[in-house]
């Protein structure tokens, strides 16, 4: 068991080492979703400590996603806009410890990622 999880981990490294700026940006995504689905459960079972390190990471991401923003282009004002905003609710969620609070910041992660993933399909393709 030991050597699996040693060669997911390898996989997961080689997998980030790898990856273009734009498979940056949807990992990033992804781990954000993963951590906010972490702390809806770990909040549901009414695990204080594990919900507020999850929200935490979540919000970690968020303000890396914020703070790499290319501010040449007229479009990262719109994305620093839905950060913050996403930032506030995981804060919110953060303060409730409500799981219908990290579901409302999860649905906006979700999205943001859904859109990434159209842009990155529409920019292979030409």
């Amino acid at each position: 068991m030991a050597f699996n999880n040693q060669a997911y981990a390898q996989y997961n490294r080689n997998k980030v080492l790898t990856a273009s700026p734009a498979e940056l940006t949807l990992l990033l995504y992804e781990g954000a979703i993963k951590f906010c689905n972490i702390a809806i459960m770990a909040a549901e079972q009414g695990d204080v400590q594990k919900t507020h390190i999850n929200i935490k990471k979540a919000e970690d991401i968020i303000e890396e996603l914020r703070s790499t923003l290319n501010h040449k282009y007229p479009v990262a004002k719109e994305f620093e806009n839905v950060y913050r905003y996403i930032y506030g609710l995981l804060v919110d969620a953060n303060v409730s410890k409500k799981p219908e609070d990290i579901e409302a910041a999860l649905v906006e992660i979700r999205g943001m990622r859904d859109t990434w993933k159209e842009v990155m399909q529409k920019a292979g393709s030409k």
